[in-house]
């Protein structure tokens, strides 16, 4: 079956396009570069040149495809500009969408995030749970218009959304995955408790198939195997990575009040600082999500949390990421 790929080279991206090539899939990728047109030949898939951003350089990706998996976006925070995230996670939408529908393709699957579902505080959030109704962040302010934008314009095109929590697993130093290899590494010794909810990176991308294959038309649905407190899972990082991690939790509030007066002092003087105000008021949130409907509509199983930070820990190990004791 031949199947494309937006945003082969991200972290998802590369674990989708590993999963499809091993089930025998003639995958294309979609290649914005020349290192990201090699990294396609090294995962078995084919190249095609183009960019979500540019319309016409779809058509040839997604022509005679059965299914399309469109993982592209960029997710950031602390960004002084975010008309590139914008632009990315809703223009980008927006002209897969078209290219899909014009070639007929048999499905679209649609990376979203579960940033998206906009839960209350406190609350499990399923994919029936009612938006809060303001964003946290740049990000998910453009994730939500992004799947918005395939929602609406859709028309006859069968779709399915998913929308994973926190992916961790080998891969990724990251984002998320760069703040764990520094607690481990100690190099975050101040931190502050919430709740984290997390999905590993194969169960993420073996998502994606089977939301392609057994996901009911226009359906979301949330991948997430964990949830648990940042507390919890320092501990469970420390005793994976074989080491004593130890930070020192402070109040949110404490920390809040003083990236608020640090980081416009630290942009008057040129000097961007490891937190911002966004960050910090994600991370006070904290995230529960129910990823059970995967489990019970599409088969989806999920790996422990220990599990997956232990192959996280070792893929931290052979890469040479993890700081000698």
């Amino acid at each position: 079956m031949t199947v494309a790929v937006t945003g082969g080279s991200g972290v998802v991206g590369q674990a989708l396009v590993r999963h499809l090539v091993a089930d025998g899939h003639e995958v294309r990728m979609l290649s914005r570069s020349h290192e990201s047109a090699m990294l396609a030949d090294a995962l078995g898939a084919r190249a095609v040149p183009g960019d979500v951003l540019e319309p016409g350089s779809l058509r040839p990706l997604v022509a005679d495809c059965e299914f399309v998996f469109h993982v592209a976006g960029v997710n950031e925070l602390c960004v002084r500009d975010s008309s590139l995230m914008e632009k990315v996670n809703v223009a980008g939408v927006r002209n897969v969408v078209a290219a899909s529908r014009a070639a007929g393709v048999g499905r679209l699957v649609h990376t979203s995030s579960a940033v998206t579902i906009g839960e209350r505080r406190g609350e499990a959030a399923s994919e029936e749970t009612t938006h809060r109704g303001y964003f946290l962040s740049e990000y998910e302010r453009t994730k939500f218009l992004g799947e918005r934008e395939l929602y609406e314009s859709a028309g006859d095109l069968d779709f399915v959304v998913v929308n994973p929590s926190s992916v961790q697993g080998p891969g990724r130093a990251t984002g998320t995955g760069r703040i764990v290899l520094n607690v481990v590494n100690g190099g975050l010794p101040v931190l502050i408790d919430s709740t984290i909810s997390i999905v590993d990176i194969d169960d993420c991308a073996r998502g994606h198939i089977l939301a392609a294959t057994a996901g009911a038309r226009g359906e979301r649905y949330i991948l997430n195997g964990s949830t648990l407190t940042v507390r919890e899972a320092v501990l469970l990082a420390g005793e994976a990575a074989g080491r004593p991690v130890e930070p020192r939790f402070v109040p949110s509030g404490l920390v809040a009040g003083l990236v608020a007066v640090a980081e416009p002092i630290g942009r008057l003087f040129g000097k961007e600082l490891p937190f911002c105000r966004e960050m910090i008021r994600v991370m006070r949130f904290g995230h529960h999500y129910d990823g059970s409907r995967a489990t019970r509509e599409l088969g989806l199983s999920y790996r422990s949390i220990e599990d997956t930070l232990s192959r996280l820990m070792a893929w931290f190990e052979s890469e040479g990421l993890l700081e000698s004791l």
